[in-house]
């Protein structure tokens, strides 16, 4: 039985929500072509499935009840293991794992041919949207303060994101033409997504096996939105990812659904943070040309485009009252909406009841 193994580790904020929903949603007509993207059972998301099982593998609990990932990495595995053909497992957290974890990875894939793939963008783009992903999780520190910490190499963030690092740990157990980094384009190009043509390639599938098209994004919020959300976090003390009821209304209901909608000023990244940044930049490009990974895409896509001399920059952390009242008001009347349809469902539910409790009498 031949089998090979496409162990997509991320990054995050490039692509992968939408990556990992047009293989779900074309799950069916990828198998029929010897794709598969694995699901624990019927009533599990593929997605959710792919999240727990890079939990257990790195060790960690976050995001649900304690425990609620245990054995996922293992049914991950056997699933690998009854396939054949193409299989894909794909969650952005595994990008930082410790050489530990790698080396568990590709013992418990033995017998298949694995592949890892990697998606990168450059820095100038991914800083803001690495820190609002941080936000909508649940933190409530300043975009000056991210990017300092980031800069020192003290952030999750940073271990995911920094490319060398990342595939540097990978490399250690699987071979360079083995590697396929993914380049983030800055623009879609000409014909429609670029970006998935380009994950078409390094997973080996043809795009017209995917035909149904993905509508989640895991859009960015703007810097009065983002605040907003900050603002929350630091009143209402979240527990970065241990709050479930704040994943459902604030992540979800807030900051995915009902903010995304409103125009925007987008984050941007300060105008005297691109020195750093293009540094980076070329040392990540110097490393990739001396690897021998393979790379779907464009290396130049890693540099950062500076914007014109004359573009406005809107600080995320001194945001106008009037621009953070205008997303609080859409804010509180969302929350009130949602309140009342579920005061209205419970009430439905209580007499439902009743009602049954009637009969039986």
């Amino acid at each position: 039985m031949s089998r090979a193994v496409h162990l997509h580790i991320g990054a995050p904020k490039t692509g992968t929500t939408y990556l990992q929903d047009r293989l779900m949603v074309n799950a069916s007509t990828l198998a029929h072509h010897g794709v598969h993207f694995p699901t624990k059972n019927r009533i599990t998301p593929a997605d959710l499935f792919h999240f727990r099982a890079a939990l257990d593998l790195l060790e960690r609990d976050w995001g649900g009840e304690p425990g609620h990932a245990k054995g996922a990495w293992d049914t991950m595995v056997r699933r690998v293991r009854r396939a054949d053909g193409n299989v894909v497992i794909s969650h952005e957290i595994l990008a930082p794992a410790r050489p530990e974890h790698v080396h568990k990875a590709v013992n418990d894939l033995a017998g298949a041919d694995v592949h890892v793939v990697y998606s990168a963008r450059d820095l100038a783009r991914q800083l803001p949207a690495a820190w609002q992903e941080s936000i909508k999780q649940g933190r409530s520190w300043s975009f000056g303060r991210f990017l300092n910490k980031f800069e020192k190499g003290g952030t999750w963030f940073y271990r995911a994101l920094d490319l060398p690092s990342v595939l540097s740990t990978w490399g250690q157990r699987v071979p360079p033409e083995n590697v396929h980094l993914v380049t983030v384009p800055h623009e879609r190009g000409p014909d429609g997504d670029l970006l998935w043509q380009r994950f078409c390639t390094a997973f080996g599938l043809d795009p017209a096996w995917a035909p149904k098209d993905s509508e989640r994004s895991n859009a960015s919020l703007g810097v009065a939105e983002t605040q907003l959300i900050r603002q929350l976090n630091k009143d209402l003390d979240i527990r970065v990812g241990r709050d479930v009821a704040y994943d459902q209304l604030i992540r979800q209901l807030l900051a995915q659904e009902v903010l995304v909608s409103r125009r925007m000023l987008p984050v941007r990244l300060p105008p005297d943070r691109y020195d750093w940044v293009e540094a980076q930049s070329e040392r990540w490009i110097e490393w990739v040309k001396a690897s021998g990974i393979q790379v779907v895409g464009d290396v130049d896509d890693l540099r950062p485009r500076r914007p014109a001399p004359d573009t406005p920059w809107h600080d995320p952390d001194h945001v106008r009252p009037k621009r953070q009242l205008g997303a609080a008001l859409d804010a509180l009347a969302a929350v009130t909406r949602e309140a009342a349809e579920r005061e209205q469902a419970s009430t439905t539910g209580r007499l439902i009841t009743l009602a049954r409790r009637l009969r039986v009498r």
